[in-house]
This record gives C-alpha cells, structure tokens and sequence, in this order.
C-alpha cells in the first residue's frame, strides 16, 4: 500500500468512498492536510507525459486532519479496514513530533475506522457530539504516555 499526500483530482475518488460530495472532498484537501492510500500497484500519472485525461486514482481510503494547540484532530477517516489502519500512521506521527495527543470521532466502532483506532492503540474516551442524529464515540491517542 502506498500512501501520499492527496491532489484535487483525487476529490472524485474520496467523494466515492465516503459517500459524499465532490465539492466538499475537494474543499477538505484545500482546508486540511489530507493523505490517500492506494495499492501497491496503481499506476501514477506522470507529470511529464500528455494526455488528453487524467486517470481517476483507485483509492483504497483517506485520512484528513488538522492540528490545534495540543491535539491533532483527525476530521475524516473512510476507506478499507487495512487503509485505515496505515493512514492513522499519518496523524499519529505527526502528534509524535510535536508531542501532541491524537483525537478521532466515529459513528460505530465496529465500521473501519473504530477498528483501525483500537488495533493502532486509541482508546475509547467517552462519547462525542452527535452528527446528523447519530451519536459518535471519542476515540483518543496520547503520544506522552
């Protein structure tokens, strides 16, 4: 699996994988920092060739996050269970460099990302607020212990 980080022309890909809007993927990698993983094998565009067209990336998932002044609060994580887990590795060692705790909210703990969370180390830390009625759970990483 190869992460990188994400470009615009990745927003039709994630906007697929979340089961979202194209615009709001495409203002995610504007506003935060966004990391996409992909397979191993997936072709890259090459800069320095001519095409007519842009091949749309196979992305197998995504991670957005952004940083406060003592935590990194990741602010999207989709994709499959094995891509979750490797785009935590982004956040996370971001927090670790700046000695930061890592925040992540979730639906159900039992989707993709709630499971990639407790196999990397977060914990469960209470609930969180609720989005479009649905309660989410806190999930957090302290990088100090």
């Amino acid at each position: 699996m190869h992460v990188r980080e994400a470009v615009e022309a990745d927003a039709t890909a994630m906007a697929a994988i979340a089961d979202g809007h194209v615009d709001v993927m495409r203002n995610l990698i504007h506003d935060r920092t966004v990391r996409v993983a992909e397979a191993a094998d997936a072709p890259t565009n090459d800069p320095n060739v001519d095409v007519e067209e842009p091949e749309t990336p196979e992305l197998l998932g995504f991670v957005s996050f952004d940083a406060a002044t003592d935590v990194v609060y990741v602010t999207q994580l989709d994709g499959t269970p094995d891509a979750c887990e490797r785009l935590l590795a982004e956040p996370l060692r971001f927090a670790r460099n700046e000695t930061m705790d890592v925040e992540l909210l979730v639906t159900d703990p039992g989707e993709p990302a709630g499971v990639a969370a407790e196999r990397v180390g977060f914990e469960q830390a209470g609930h969180g607020p609720r989005f479009d009625r649905q309660q989410t759970v806190r999930y957090r990483y302290a990088t100090s212990d």
